[in-house]
C-alpha cells in the first residue's frame, strides 16, 4: 500500500522495517531529551546551592559591590556591570569588523585564493586557546595600547567611561581581547550566511542597474540578516561566559568604577578567582552569581531565537 503525500508517495512499512523505525524514533527522542535533562539539572543544582545567599541578601546582592568574607557581606554589582559592559562593547566593535570581513571574502573583492587564505586564518584564530590570547594581551596588547589609553583619559576624561587614570590591566583591554575572540565566530557565521543568499537576487539587483555596494546593503545583507543576527548573539553569549583571557587582563578588582580604564571584574573571572578558596556563605554567594550569569545567558539565547524568527526571510 502506498499513501500519496503531495508529489511523493509514502510506502507503508511492515514487520522488521516498522520495528526499526520505532526503535530509531524512540532512541533519538531519548537521546535528545538528555540535553534538556542536563540543562535543568545544572539549573536546579546551581539554584539550590545559592538559596542560602539568596534568602540572606535577596535582590540587594545585585545592587551592592561589597565582597568581604570577614564581615560576611557579599554583592555582585561590580561583576555584573563588568560582564555586561565588556560583552556589549566587545560585540558592538566586532559586528562591523566581522560582517565587513565576511562581505570582503564572499563578494569577490579579491581573487579566490586570497579569500581562501583569509578564511583559513579567521578559522585558525578561533582555534587559539583563550589562555594563549590572555598571555598575548598581557605582553603585546597592553604595551601597544598604553599610549592610546592615556590619550583617551586626557582628551575624554570628562566622560565617565574614561574618567580614571589608565592602569596596566583594565576593562578596556578585556574588551579588546574579547573582540579578537569573537571576530572568528561572527565572521564565519556571517560568511556562511552570505554564501547561502541565492545568486538570482544578486543578478536581479545588478540587472536593474544597482551598483555592487547598493546590492550588498539593499539586497544581500537584508536577505542574510537572520543568520548574521544569530552569529552576533552567539558571539555575545560567548563574551558573557568567557573566563580565562578576561581573568588574566581585566585586573580583577571588585571595587566598582564606571571607567573602562580602571581594573574591573566579570562574573566568570570572579568565579575562577575565588571558588578554589571559598568556604561557608561565600560558596553560596558564588553560586548565586553563577545563577545570575546563567539567567543572563538564557535571556541572550531567547532573544537570539526571537530575532532570528523576526528577521528571517524566506525565498521560493
Amino acid at each position: 500500500m502506498k499513501e500519496k503525500i503531495g508529489i511523493f508517495e509514502k510506502r507503508n512499512r511492515y514487520g522488521i522495517e516498522r520495528n526499526i523505525d520505532i526503535i530509531f524514533k524512540n532512541s533519538t527522542l531519548l537521546l535528545s531529551s538528555f540535553v534538556a535533562i542536563i540543562l535543568f539539572g545544572i539549573i536546579i543544582v546551581v539554584f539550590s546551592q545559592s538559596l542560602e545567599s539568596f534568602s540572606k541578601y535577596g535582590l540587594r546582592f545585585l545592587t551592592t559591590s561589597a565582597w568581604n568574607p570577614v564581615t560576611d557581606e557579599y554583592g555582585a554589582f561590580a561583576a555584573i556591570y563588568g560582564t555586561l559592559i565588556t560583552s556589549i562593547f566587545s560585540i558592538l566593535i566586532t559586528i562591523p569588523l566581522g560582517v565587513g570581513t565576511a562581505i570582503f571574502i564572499t563578494e569577490d573583492f579579491v581573487p579566490k585564493a586570497a579569500r581562501e587564505v583569509i578564511g583559513f586564518f579567521v578559522e585558525l584564530l578561533a582555534a587559539i586557546p583563550s589562555v594563549v590570547l590572555g598571555i598575548w594581551a598581557i605582553f603585546v596588547m597592553e604595551p601597544f595600547f598604553r599610549g592610546f589609553f592615556e590619550f583617551l583619559h586626557i582628551r575624554f576624561g570628562w566622560i565617565p567611561l574614561f574618567s580614571s587614570e589608565p592602569t596596566g590591566r583594565n576593562s578596556l583591554l578585556a574588551i579588546f581581547i574579547l573582540v579578537v575572540m569573537l571576530l572568528p565566530i561572527v565572521t564565519s557565521i556571517s560568511r556562511d550566511t552570505l554564501n547561502q543568499v541565492p545568486q538570482k537576487l544578486r543578478n536581479a539587483s545588478y540587472g536593474i542597474g544597482a551598483s555592487r555596494w547598493k546590492t550588498i546593503f539593499s539586497v544581500i545583507l537584508p536577505a542574510a540578516l537572520s543568520g548574521i543576527m544569530a552569529g552576533v548573539l552567539l558571539g555575545l553569549g560567548r563574551a558573557l561566559g568567557e573566563t580565562m583571557a578576561v581573568t588574566m587582563i581585566i585586573g580583577n578588582s571588585n571595587s566598582f568604577s564606571w571607567s573602562l580604564l580602571s581594573p574591573g571584574y566579570t562574573i566568570s573571572s570572579m568565579l575562577a578567582n575565588q571558588f578554589g578558596e571559598a568556604d561557608g556563605s561565600q560558596v553560596s554567594s558564588l553560586f548565586y552569581a553563577a545563577f545570575v550569569l546563567m539567567i543572563l545567558t538564557l535571556v541572550v539565547n531567547i532573544l537570539a531565537q526571537w530575532l532570528v524568527k523576526k528577521f528571517s526571510l524566506k525565498y521560493e
